[in-house]
């Protein structure tokens, strides 16, 4: 009975992570495509007035996409690399955690709610003004880097 369910833990186990690898390493590929393409710094730039809005860089506009795209756990990767290479402060990072933790995975979140019945726009609507309006707040009361270890001991 004990190999079974040990059979059965691994080869959920692996099979999760050969999805993941899957999703991964084509994100990460492609990150580093748009990167050496130009294309990175557009998407940025078209992001940019969301995160002015917020006080953060610009830079911090292409993991907002992807978080809000794919999801935190698929775009983790790609939002530590672009904090790590784009030296992104940590003011943005938080403020970038706290939009995505109301609104990530719009697409894939949006077409489940909406199979059983919800109303896709008005969910999809929903979340990002309340994404927003939390980090719009939230961006006004961490003003640096003393406010957020302040607010983190708190």
């Amino acid at each position: 009975m004990l190999t079974i369910i040990l059979k059965e833990a691994l080869l959920g186990s692996f099979s999760s992570i050969k999805n993941i690898i899957m999703i991964v390493i084509p994100i990460m590929i492609a990150m580093e495509i748009l990167k050496d393409s130009g294309i990175f710094e557009k998407i940025a730039d078209l992001f940019s007035p969301l995160v002015k809005i917020f006080g953060m860089k610009k830079e911090s506009g292409f993991p907002l996409v992807i978080g809000i795209l794919i999801g935190i756990s698929y775009g983790a990767g790609v939002i530590f690399e672009t904090a790590k290479q784009e030296n992104l402060p940590e003011r943005d990072l938080y403020l970038l955690t706290y939009f995505l933790v109301a609104c990530h995975a719009i697409i894939e979140d949006t077409a489940i709610f909406t199979a059983i019945g919800a109303n896709g726009a008005l969910l999809l609507i929903t979340r990002l003004f309340v994404a927003s309006l939390f980090t719009f707040l939230a961006s006004r009361i961490i003003k640096d880097k003393n406010k957020i270890k302040m607010s983190a001991e708190v």
